[in-house]
């Protein structure tokens, strides 16, 4: 049975989404995302003309959908209120998206040109909101005078880089399957990304200024 047309794109986009973390940019086949979304091959192109503009748009859609959130948390509360909600918005993203986002670097490190070009506009996008926090954090004398490179990688070498890690255990048969599943799992949580938050703000708080716990997750 066709499936309405005005919903196309959204199938298209979200066939495409579950086949990237397979096979990347290079390899994503456009007879294959469209067998996968059930549509005829050329509503794709009607849609989107070429490859390459669905994996940008494929991309841009899954970042934008996690910067709004990311500036909503930002902008709410005490700069560490706002810097707690920012990085748990953060977290869960690496944790929902985590076999694509590291199919996405490992297309970057080999060159493939729309994954670089994709991480070159849009990283700077989602550090500086992290470093306006920490520097709003330093100047309210609440976080420690560190240089904002050092405390932007220490907070996500604490929230987001145990998620990507338990992904590659599990995706490159590291451990043992049981294992793996086991590490993924104890990290993933959302109050287990939230608990490494809190840890992440303790460690970069001034030692006189007590960073408030937040509420917890669910």
């Amino acid at each position: 049975m066709p499936r309405p047309s005005r919903n196309v794109d959204v199938l298209l986009l979200r066939a495409g989404r579950e086949l990237f973390p397979e096979t990347g940019a290079t390899r994503l086949s456009v007879r294959r995302i469209a067998a996968r979304a059930g549509v005829n091959l050329g509503m794709f192109h009607y849609h989107f003309g070429t490859k390459d503009a669905f994996v940008r748009r494929l991309l841009q859609d899954l970042y934008d959908e996690m910067f709004a959130k990311l500036e909503l948390a930002a902008a709410a509360g005490t700069p560490i209120e706002a810097l707690r909600g920012a990085l748990n918005v953060l977290g869960r993203f690496a944790r929902d998206n985590g076999r694509l986002l590291r199919r996405l670097f490992t297309d970057a490190l080999g060159g493939e040109p729309l994954a670089v070009e994709f991480l070159r506009a849009n990283v700077p996008r989602h550090v500086a909101v992290i470093l306006g926090l920490v520097k709003a954090g330093q100047k309210a004398a609440l976080l420690r005078p560190l240089a904002p490179p050092q405390a932007l990688f220490f907070l996500a070498g604490s929230v987001a880089f145990p998620i990507l890690i338990a992904g590659v255990f599990t995706d490159r048969a590291i451990a043992p399957a049981a294992l793996g599943r086991g590490i993924a799992a104890a990290v993933a949580t959302d109050a287990a990304i939230a608990e490494r938050v809190e840890c992440a703000l303790a460690g970069l708080a001034e030692p006189q200024a007590a960073v408030v716990p937040g509420k917890k997750h669910r």
